[in-house]
């Protein structure tokens, strides 16, 4: 199965501390990867590692053949949600996008209007962003991270703020995309979305990758990762 990202011994410190120590890893097409762990273990870190947000102290990221850092600044065809989605408060859902979106240019109305209809919102809403709910924030930061249909998702925390319809459209979606051949990583503290989604998981500890950890779901096909 073809390799997208390749992490080999992956250190990244932050003066004395060290925040990620050695990490190994290689992730194929058309899984989904649950990284586990406590709040400062490294798992956003090591996302930011991957697109291109912060360089190794030593190691290397490489994705879909191409070194971050080297061959590219950030990795290309790659959604992202990391940490709290920001909008422009002033501005209605398909507004935000349709700004991010020419920023490339890459993609038109109709493709951002099925991005958020994906992710359970309405394209001809005329609410402003500053009056969402944090579950409506959630979902048009997932909007965003689908839009423009990446080879590639980084998900952490996706399901903050979801409702309970939310979480099971989302879970839905990820699967569907699964299907379709995507990569996916995601980080949960919601140990059900790690079991029922994830092919194979690993666990951050202390900068640490425990690879794998025992897999949560009865198809986890760590084997091959």
């Amino acid at each position: 199965m073809e390799e997208v990202i390749r992490i080999e011994n992956l250190t990244k410190q932050f003066g004395n501390v060290t925040v990620l120590d050695d990490i190994n890893l290689s992730l194929r097409k058309g899984k989904i990867y649950g990284f586990i762990g406590r709040n400062g273990s490294g798992k956003t870190v090591l996302f930011k590692h991957i697109i291109g947000y912060l360089r190794p102290t030593s190691g290397r990221v490489t994705v879909e053949g191409k070194e971050i850092g080297k061959d590219q600044d950030f990795a290309d065809n790659i959604g992202i949600i990391i940490e709290n989605p920001g909008f422009l408060g002033r501005y209605t859902g398909f507004q935000n996008l349709k700004y991010l979106a020419d920023i490339r240019n890459v993609i038109g109305r109709e493709q951002i209007r099925e991005s958020m209809i994906k992710a359970g919102l309405d394209p001809d809403s005329r609410k402003k962003v500053g009056k969402y709910s944090l579950g409506m924030k959630q979902r048009l930061g997932i909007a965003q991270a689908i839009m423009e249909e990446p080879n590639i998702l980084i998900l952490d925390e996706p399901m903050n703020g979801l409702d309970n319809q939310g979480v099971e459209d989302v879970r839905k979606m990820l699967l569907q995309m699964k299907a379709e051949g995507k990569t996916i990583l995601l980080s949960s503290h919601h140990r059900e979305d790690i079991a029922l989604l994830c092919d194979c998981v690993y666990e951050m500890d202390r900068g640490r990758c425990i690879s794998p950890a025992p897999c949560l779901s009865p198809q986890a096909a760590c084997k091959d990762t």
